[in-house]
């Protein structure tokens, strides 16, 4: 039961939400996610795609028109697991206006003079707004977990001992994510799951397709390496921060077109649950708006 103080609005909103692939708010994931491929792979992904992405395009109006909530959308993947082409795909048609997309690489030497959640915090969506993290803070408790060796720029080559760093990490994500949310701040984290195959796979088209040899890097490979520590980090970040304010989906990532329909659908439920409206309108009295009209009648009319 939440308390007058808990966003318990918000709550009831994504209490609605009908996936999956919501990941459990008590921590009891075992293991990493290691479902990978959708169940049904005979659906036409693209069209339901297409289906709600125009569904949402009212809600958005709404949204933005309203100014009451703003909406946060958190994209974490291991590489190739196609964090861009889903954000580009989900958010195709919508009003580029009311969606701010932020991509968070290698922190700055300015970045690691401040706590971890300050580069993100300036690219907090308004009300209002959709925004979408290409990558956030969640990276310091992936990337840094797995290469500690990244602390010493934070910390001054005197980082906290681990026992203590990563407790007090996941805390302060939940209590940041509980203060978007008591704020009107609808947050949606997704882990796009891809699996070991297809990402080599995917680093393979990179390697031999002449459009995609850009996106290819020798550091995703060397990084791919890593994929039992990731895992280990992967579970423990779901388990202590998946809150019924703030959930994780993770979405199988191997078929492109499921992944990015999943998304789209898990936003639009969120969307239509939200008690979106207009704001109230300034109240003109009858003969104000009778000589306002005439006079924009006679500007139509040339005179």
């Amino acid at each position: 039961m939440s308390s007058a103080n808990e966003p318990s609005h918000l709550e009831a909103v994504i209490e609605r939400i009908d996936s999956p692939w919501l990941v459990p708010y008590d921590g009891s994931l075992d293991t990493a996610p290691t479902t990978f491929s959708p169940p049904d792979t005979n659906k036409d992904c693209k069209h339901h795609l297409k289906k709600a992405r125009k569904a949402i395009r009212p809600y958005q109006h709404k949204l933005y028109a309203g100014k009451q909530y703003s909406i946060l959308l958190i994209f974490q993947a291991l590489d190739a697991a196609g964090k861009d082409g889903a954000i580009r795909e989900v958010f195709a048609g919508l009003d580029p206006a009311g969606v701010n997309i932020s991509a968070f690489k290698k922190p700055t030497s300015r970045e690691l003079s401040h706590d971890f959640l300050w580069r993100t915090s300036m690219a907090l969506p308004a009300r209002g707004e959709i925004g979408v993290f290409n990558r956030s803070y969640y990276e310091e408790v992936l990337a840094v977990r797995v290469h500690p060796e990244f602390l010493a720029g934070q910390y001054a080559g005197n980082p906290p001992n681990a026992q203590t760093l990563w407790p007090s990490r996941y805390r302060a994500i939940r209590e940041h994510e509980f203060h978007l949310a008591t704020a009107n701040t609808l947050v949606l984290k997704f882990w796009l799951n891809v699996s070991p195959a297809m990402q080599a796979r995917r680093f393979i088209e990179r390697l031999d397709t002449p459009q995609k040899r850009w996106k290819f890097s020798r550091g995703d490979i060397r990084e791919s390496s890593f994929r039992s520590q990731y895992d280990e980090a992967l579970l423990h970040m779901l388990n202590e921060t998946s809150r019924p304010w703030a959930p994780w989906f993770c979405i199988p990532a191997d078929e492109r077109w499921y992944l990015r329909w999943q998304i789209a659908d898990i936003l639009h439920q969120a969307m239509s649950a939200l008690p979106l409206g207009y704001r109230e309108t300034e109240e003109i009295p009858t003969e104000e708006a009778r000589e306002i009209r005439k006079l924009l009648n006679s500007r139509m009319n040339g005179d």
